[in-house]
């Protein structure tokens, strides 16, 4: 029995819908079939597989998906935006789509400085979506605690 679909969506699927589809993998094991997808696809950023792996999660072999890709070749009954750029520009119906939520982060892929003050906003950034997820999982509307 596969879990019940969920799609996060961003803008250039490379930081925080990448974080987001990996910690809920990690996290809700196989209540969910998680996937990731963005707007305008930039390619996953280098630290943000950095920051998974250092929660032990490897996505090293991560790729940035257009949204397009799932349009009419896969349903999710849950769609997640993580950036309000993506909430904003999202179909306002989407073919399949039970529930929809809107989860603001802020990009860390936007973040300028030195390597460590740019490893610095990708963890916090990591550690406010895991806060959410682990929030949401909690939700006993989803039904997922016995």
């Amino acid at each position: 029995m596969t879990g019940r679909s969920v799609l996060f969506l961003c803008t250039g699927n490379s930081a925080r819908s990448q974080m987001a589809e990996a910690l809920l993998r990690e996290l809700a094991g196989d209540k969910f079939e998680p996937a990731s997808a963005g707007l305008n696809p930039k390619g996953v950023h280098p630290l943000t597989v950095q920051v998974l792996k250092e929660e032990g999660i490897d996505i090293s072999d991560a790729k940035s998906k257009d949204v397009r890709e799932y349009l009419g070749h896969k349903v999710f009954l849950d769609l997640i935006t993580v950036c309000d750029h993506a909430d904003a520009s999202c179909p306002t119906v989407f073919p399949g789509v039970q529930r929809r939520f809107h989860w603001s982060f802020k990009d860390p892929a936007a973040a300028t400085g030195t390597e460590e003050e740019q490893l610095k906003v990708f963890r916090e950034v990591r550690d406010q979506i895991k806060a959410r997820i682990k929030a949401w999982l909690d939700n006993p509307a989803l039904g997922l605690k016995a």
